[in-house]
């Protein structure tokens, strides 16, 4: 869906060539898989066990009251002085709250003029108009999320000295150097521009189900992520590491509608205003580990040969009960937020949106990932920078391009020393 006042020319980046025949793909390397494994039940009994477990102790912590998301406190993160037990707790749940990433103030006055930008350049008349010409006049009215990249706020928050302290913390979760290689810069981040969310009060939601993102049908078909993933498919999952970079950063997704050109260590959002666990947020299964279960499952025999229990090229990783029921207990809600704090989930983590319905508050947050800087996201970063200086939509998005023309959006000369090196200019 766009506006299509003018198609700008998006500087290509790196994509694997889709097969031509995507079920004899999949037959062929379930094939394959299945003689590298052997006893194929054997194994996936073994990591269901070893899910059921964490899945249970996830379930009681919930049930005795204990927080199961991991929170930390910014000036701890600033101070080095983060206790030891929380990083082990988010190394295992494979998410944190980073309370007072920004100050309450700032955030709140983000929010204003994140509000007054989309006013002041008309966007609900214009997504209406797009919405005649796409649904032949039927009235879907505001989106809750916002296809707009390049505001001011977005730009300052991405470019925040405080922002890239929290991502170097995040980063260093990760093994980047193994097998004699420095995967990515921790310190560097190439600034990943994602949208904005902004649902009024008593608005209706409908949720997003149970996913992961990035690597669809990749994660099976690409020798890089057979690469990632090698002790899962040898057999001997429990010596996986999550928390392993190697080979991630040589991925390259196939061209789809819904894709990531870039290598996330975390997703994250930024919160704008005071949200509740029941106002219809987040939800994660908090076990990096789990991706193990998502690509041994439809090596089972209840599984098409020609299927992976739904994926596709075009969607997002489905947990679906026919197939991951015994991952979806875990399905925990953030904690409550307040504006200025930051949410983030390992890029493998399953994750959904509950619906909302009646809920009383603005929820509104600014999508800022972990994009550290490496060969492929520095490739994106430079298709970026022109998407940037036009208004136009990034690469990984529709080309909706509602910016270009619009007032007050952020400049080149907006940007710090930070920003300049998140976009290779320096």
């Amino acid at each position: 869906m766009g506006t299509v006042r003018q198609t700008w020319h998006m500087a290509p980046v790196t994509t694997s060539t889709l097969p031509d025949d995507i079920p004899a793909a999949i037959r062929a390397v379930k094939a394959e898989l299945r003689a590298r494994l052997g006893d194929v039940a054997g194994a996936l009994a073994d990591v269901e066990a070893g899910m059921r477990a964490e899945v249970g102790a996830i379930v009681a912590a919930r049930a005795a009251g204990g927080g199961v998301w991991p929170v930390v406190a910014f000036a701890d993160v600033a101070a080095a002085t983060v206790p030891a037990a929380t990083v082990a707790a988010i190394r295992r749940r494979g998410c944190a709250v980073v309370r007072g990433t920004f100050p309450r103030a700032q955030a709140e006055a983000w929010d204003r003029e994140l509000a007054a930008y989309v006013d002041v350049n008309d966007f609900d008349a214009k997504f209406r108009r797009v919405d005649e010409e796409i649904f032949g006049g039927l009235k879907h009215g505001r989106p809750s999320i916002f296809p707009i990249y390049w505001s001011r706020p977005q730009v300052q928050a991405r470019q925040h000295p405080n922002m890239a302290a929290v991502q170097s913390f995040l980063n260093r979760f990760w093994a980047f150097e193994s097998h004699g290689r420095r995967w990515f810069d921790p310190d560097r981040d190439s600034a990943y521009p994602d949208r904005v969310r902004r649902r009024p009060p008593a608005e209706a939601a409908r949720g997003l189900s149970p996913h992961a993102d990035s690597g669809k049908i990749e994660r099976w078909l690409l020798p890089a992520y057979q690469q990632v993933y090698r002790a899962v498919f040898d057999g001997d999952w429990r010596e996986y590491d999550p928390w392993d970079a190697a080979h991630r950063t040589e991925v390259h997704e196939y061209p789809a509608k819904v894709m990531c050109s870039a290598f996330r260590t975390f997703q994250g959002w930024t919160a704008l205003n005071d949200v509740e666990p029941s106002d219809g947020v987040l939800h994660v299964v908090p076990i990096p580990a789990a991706m193990a279960y998502m690509l041994l499952r439809p090596l089972a025999d209840d599984v098409p040969d020609d299927e992976l229990c739904g994926a596709t090229a075009s969607r997002s990783i489905a947990a679906v009960p026919e197939y991951h029921e015994v991952l979806l207990p875990a399905l925990t809600p953030i904690p409550a937020v307040a504006p200025g704090d930051t949410v983030w989930w390992h890029g493998d983590i399953i994750h959904s949106v509950e619906p909302a319905a009646n809920v009383e508050r603005w929820n509104n947050v600014m999508y800022i990932p972990v994009a550290p800087w490496c060969e492929k996201n520095a490739a994106y970063a430079r298709a970026c920078l022109d998407s940037f200086e036009r208004g136009a939509s990034p690469f990984d998005f529709p080309e909706e391009h509602y910016e270009t023309d619009w007032t007050n959006r952020a400049t080149v000369g907006d940007l710090s020393e930070i920003g300049r090196a998140q976009f290779g200019l320096r």
